[in-house]
């Protein structure tokens, strides 16, 4: 072999390893900043992953995700949105308003992508649902709203109750106030008192169910909370240990054992997200991409769960429901 050939084939070893790593280096990093943990919410994070695949995406072929989870210490939220903007991804994916919040605070270059149960523009993240000005978009999964709706039809399932609760977490001052003015006016109507309990840690939420039970709370609303679904077992738990008649926001909380549910499909809205995601890597400006909101809501029932806690559903009540798990 020539020297000259053998230096060519030498440069060409030496610079494709390189260029390799290039490569890799150049896949779009998404930064992922939530509560909870990874196990807690899978269904999500499947349904996410689903999207981006659907649109020729696959994690750890042409691009990667770095997680920030908080579990249900709020209090780091900053922390992390800082560090993942300090790691220069590609685009931020929040999960929970504390979450979103702390990604608005830390960026206003890096495209934010969002999972909300709450109001974009009551938060302040949005100006307008239809063209955001900002870096920021994302879906609506609305959660809150729903207080009026869920306690109507526990006080069906209840109707000789005198008092019924409302679980929510303090550290999520602006979605739980939200929340707690629904209440009033539904319960007034109803003629029922309130019973308000809070909870934002794992220990808190077993003294909150053993106040609940010294202030004879004959049912319960679990607020609309990203930290109460990754307790969803626990929850759920209680709920039966202590005979307290709770309906949820998510189905999951149903099919965990839970006795009724009504709200939306996080899934489908994380699957949104996922689709949204896709569109910013490809090119896609934020500022064009409108707030998308979920639109299917459904009423579960689980009969069984019904039957452990003494309550006669009515022919009404299963009349109402969109499933029931027996």
């Amino acid at each position: 072999m020539r020297r000259r050939e053998f230096v060519t084939l030498l440069g060409a070893a030496v610079t494709w390893p390189l260029a390799a790593r290039a490569q890799q280096s150049a896949k779009p990093v998404i930064g992922l900043l939530s509560f909870g943990s990874p196990d807690a919410l899978a269904p999500r994070l499947q349904a996410f992953r689903q999207a981006l695949k659907e649109n020729g995406y696959v994690e750890g072929q042409n691009f990667s995700i770095e997680a920030r989870w908080v579990g249900d210490h709020y209090d780091q939220m900053p922390a992390a949105a800082s560090d993942l903007v300090r790691r220069q991804v590609a685009v931020i994916v929040t999960a929970g308003t504390p979450a979103i919040l702390a990604a608005k605070a830390a960026t206003t270059k890096i495209p934010i992508v969002f999972s909300t149960g709450g109001d974009p523009l009551q938060l302040g993240l949005v100006t307008s649902m239809n063209r955001p000005t900002a870096n920021i978009t994302g879906v609506v999964n609305p959660l809150t709203g729903l207080v009026t709706k869920q306690f109507d039809l526990l006080h069906l399932m209840l109707p000789k109750a005198a008092s019924l609760g409302l679980l929510l977490n303090p550290r999520n001052a602006l979605q739980a106030d939200a929340q707690l003015r629904e209440v009033p006016a539904a319960l007034q109507t109803l003629g029922t008192q309130l019973v308000v309990a809070k909870a934002s840690t794992a220990n808190e939420i077993d003294e909150a169910f053993a106040d609940l039970v010294r202030q004879r709370s004959e049912g319960l609303v679990l607020g609309s909370d990203g930290f109460f679904s990754t307790r969803r077992e626990q929850i759920v738990e209680l709920a039966a240990r202590f005979m307290i008649p709770t309906l949820y926001n998510l189905r999951e909380y149903v099919e965990a054992g839970g006795l009724a549910s009504y709200g939306t499909s996080t899934t489908e809205a994380w699957h949104q997200t996922g689709l949204y995601v896709a569109r910013v890597l490809k090119g896609d400006k934020v500022a064009d991409l409108p707030v998308m909101q979920t639109t299917k809501f459904e009423f579960v029932l689980n009969l069984k769960t019904a039957k452990a806690l003494g309550i006669k559903i009515s022919d009404n009540v299963l009349s109402l429901a969109d499933q029931v798990i027996e």
